[in-house]
């Protein structure tokens, strides 16, 4: 065989003790015919290049999370999240009315108006379509707002009405529903509020250095629009007696 005949002759040959372990060292990849076998070499090359492919992907990562690569989507993650609590109170809210609205009727029949603007405006929020592709369009979330804006006013103006009928106010049911509708409205503050603090924290990490050019180049996220004061709210109510 090959190997032997290589073999046989290292050890009779002249060579110092260090060359010949030299040459014994490449005695594995000595072949039949005495070629020169390179599969261990080329198995040795891959590992190499696997090895490699790992380091580099690795480095990656690390260019990538360095980029806020990670945060970014973690942040748009938190302003979904925020938005699916706004959207459970609104539904809350929104659920609460048709048995006021009723109850209110029995009471005060003679508030026709105000009792259909409250019908209409909850008709209007329910035509407005609530999801999260309405955080990446300002004309969308405008539409949304004004009308959750409205449906608060004709509230407003139902819960003044109320206080002509000293007998609906004593009645239970009523006094029922006015403290849940109490506590909706608090709960969506509430949950503006986070969603604005969220949308805050997600524009400012697209926007700003080097996150900007890992979100132009690769994410492709948009900015989400936050949740404005009402027209009027800047100013301080006029009380005249």
């Amino acid at each position: 065989m090959a190997q032997d005949h290589f073999l046989n002759k290292v050890k009779g040959s002249n060579l110092t003790r260090a060359s010949r372990l030299d040459a014994l060292a490449c005695l594995p990849a000595v072949g039949r015919g005495g070629e020169i076998n390179y599969s261990d070499n080329s198995r040795e090359e891959e590992t190499v290049k696997k090895q490699l492919r790992y380091v580099a992907s690795g480095m990656i990562l690390l260019m990538l999370s360095g980029c806020g690569y990670n945060v970014m989507q973690q942040n748009e993650e938190a302003v979904k999240a925020a938005w699916g609590d706004v959207e459970a109170t609104y539904q809350r809210r929104s659920d609460l009315i048709p048995n006021l609205v009723e109850t209110v009727k029995a009471y005060a029949k003679f508030e026709k108006d105000t009792l259909t603007q409250v019908t209409e405006a909850r008709a209007k929020v329910g035509t407005v379509q609530m999801s999260k592709d309405v955080l990446d369009d300002p004309k969308k979330f405008e539409e949304f707002q004004a009308a959750q804006n409205s449906m608060s006013s004709a509230l407003s103006r139902l819960l003044v009405v109320v206080e002509k009928y000293p007998e609906l106010k004593a009645n239970q049911n009523f006094m029922d529903l006015q403290h849940q509708l109490e506590g909706t409205e608090n709960r969506i503050n509430v949950a503006r509020t986070r969603y604005n603090k969220a949308v805050e924290t997600f524009n400012g990490s697209i926007r700003t250095f080097p996150n900007n050019l890992t979100n132009k180049f690769l994410l492709h996220l948009k900015a989400k629009e936050p949740f404005k004061a009402a027209p009027g709210a800047e100013k301080a109510p006029q009380v005249k007696f």
